[in-house]
């Protein structure tokens, strides 16, 4: 019997997306995507958890998301679970685990101060899903690995 392996995320993406193509030419784009939980706890007090996550996007998706998506937007977001190792600058392995997508969806209004809605390409705001249909992770790709500064909170 197969396992299964499903993530599915509804979050606002917490900087601008990163854009890049691999040697063959492939377009891959990261997300950083923030989830958060709110609960009281015992003491009768309002607690927020904030969970980031990494989300890889392939193809013409990839394109998409950089094109529509900025800082602040809401996503909706099916992928599987990868968690991949190597080795940073200095040597030592590293773990990095993401969610590489199937399919996402732009949800909520635009950010505040994006102007058209867009960034970079001047048509209107749009809203739609787009199906990744990602390839594997070639051997040589390695993530940004955001340092303790890099990340937004």
């Amino acid at each position: 019997m197969a396992g299964v392996n499903k993530a599915i995320i509804v979050g606002n993406l917490g900087r601008d997306p990163e854009l890049r193509y691999t040697q063959g030419g492939s377009p891959v784009c990261q997300l950083s995507v923030a989830t958060t939980r709110a609960y009281t706890n015992k003491n009768n007090d309002r607690i927020e958890e904030t969970e980031w996550h990494r989300i890889v996007v392939w193809g013409k998706s990839a394109e998409h998301c950089n094109n529509f998506l900025a800082k602040g937007r809401q996503v909706y977001v099916e992928g599987r679970i990868q968690t991949r190792n190597y080795e940073d600058k200095e040597g030592i392995k590293r773990y990095s685990t993401e969610i590489v997508a199937d399919s996402v969806q732009f949800l909520g209004s635009r950010p505040e101060g994006n102007g058209n809605g867009q960034r970079g390409n001047g048509q209107g705001a749009r809203s739609g899903s787009f199906k990744a249909g990602p390839p594997e992770l070639p051997d040589n790709y390695i993530p940004s690995d955001p340092g303790e500064d890099d990340i937004p909170f």
